[in-house]
């Protein structure tokens, strides 16, 4: 087994264990990932201020999302098809997560149901919503995740339609996935993968088939799920999502600072700044780019968390540095899961937690309350020759 220090290392592992078609759908944008890819290079525009001499004894990570007390200001996102990724993925990344003191989100396209990891896990999780043209079943969603006793709704209000994803069409990547020739010959390479999807019965959207009218099997998947993404979802269908639900609820896929306040108004406990991953619109900005705009326009009116582009715990301190009470993984945790299973999620949870505890000592701060633009140094403050020369 590799030694693993980086995140890097997760994901190189994932990349030779994972089969390819479940792998691109996770490490991938869509149309020429733009800004999949500023997403982490925005990161590492922004340096870290060092402070010496400044008592580092002490430090805790801890804090809190929503209410819920976290050992850090990490939480898991929603991924479809995380138990493609490894066996029963869901389940572990969720009994991870909550080993760990992190929240996990259950994706609406998720492998394992609701019900699945209710009853593998002791501790509440979160659930994300699509809102399908069918009312009925987005209502039974919400029902059905609060009788599993989840304590926040994620309502994802990026994904009216899906932006094209070059890697999966390639590869056949549908609802449910097109057994093609080069991907069953790809799956069968895959041994450690192939020999755990075989010990699970979960291999299809169980969130979806048996629930959704007319969806009885894989078959039926397909043809229900393509006509599904509401494209006609407006902010004044939120009403009625938040009042079912009753509950936390958070709205993710905010990138303007004009609809984080209409988020604000509609009463949302937390918003997510996020472009999907960049698997949405390609050329939107990266969401470290528009954080502390929307930070300062909804003020201390809700909490703002921070997803797409989190490889370390150095990316969470200049999150939470420009503003961001949170912050979430996506793909951070899924190399875990692919290289590792479960064990792979928690090594993921532990690089980021060692990487955010040291540089908040390194940058002389004890507690995620003490972070701020302080301790970051822009590009244009960079002294010449080394920053920009105007």
């Amino acid at each position: 087994m590799p030694v693993i220090t980086t995140i890097e290392d997760l994901r190189k592992l994932a990349e030779r264990r994972v089969p390819r078609v479940f792998y691109d759908y996770a490490d991938s944008g869509s149309w020429t990932e733009q800004t999949y890819r500023e997403n982490t290079t925005d990161f590492e525009k922004i340096r870290l201020r060092q402070r010496v001499a400044v008592n580092m004894e002490g430090r805790s990570t801890k804090t809190t999302m929503v209410g819920q007390e976290v050992a850090m200001p990490v939480a898991l996102s929603p991924v479809g098809l995380t138990g493609m990724q490894h066996a029963d993925g869901e389940i572990r990344a969720a009994q991870a997560a909550e080993k760990f003191g992190v929240p996990f989100t259950l994706s609406t396209m998720s492998i394992c149901s609701i019900e699945d990891v209710a009853a593998a896990t002791e501790k509440p999780f979160w659930f994300q919503l699509y809102v399908m043209r069918d009312r009925e079943f987005a209502e039974g969603l919400i029902d059905r995740a609060k009788a599993a006793g989840c304590s926040a709704l994620v309502l994802t209000l990026d994904l009216q339609m899906i932006g094209q994803r070059h890697k999966d069409i390639k590869n056949g990547l549908g609802a449910p996935p097109k057994l093609t020739v080069a991907n069953m010959v790809n799956m069968s390479w895959k041994l450690r993968w192939g020999l755990g999807m075989l010990q699970t019965h979960r291999r299809t959207f169980r969130n979806i088939v048996g629930h959704a009218k007319g969806v009885e099997n894989m078959g039926q998947l397909h043809d229900w799920t393509s006509q599904q993404f509401d494209q006609s979802l407006t902010w004044d269908d939120i009403d009625w999502i938040r009042e079912r639900w009753g509950g936390k609820f958070i709205i993710k896929g905010i990138l303007d600072a004009e609809d984080a306040k209409l988020a604000v108004a509609k009463g949302a406990d937390a918003i997510i700044v996020s472009n999907h991953g960049g698997r949405q619109l390609d050329g939107a900005l990266s969401s470290l780019a528009v954080l502390e705009d929307i930070v300062k326009a909804v003020g201390d009116q809700t909490e703002v968390h921070m997803d797409s582009g989190i490889r370390s715990g150095q990316d969470v301190l200049k999150a939470l540095a420009l503003g961001a009470k949170a912050t979430y993984i996506g793909r951070a945790y899924i190399y875990g899961l692919g290289a590792m299973g479960g064990e792979g999620v928690t090594k993921a949870l532990e690089v980021i937690w060692k990487e955010l505890d040291t540089t908040m000592g390194l940058c002389g701060r004890r507690s995620i309350a003490e972070l701020n633009r302080e301790n970051l140094i822009f590009p244009q403050d960079i002294p010449a020759p080394f920053g920009p020369v105007t």
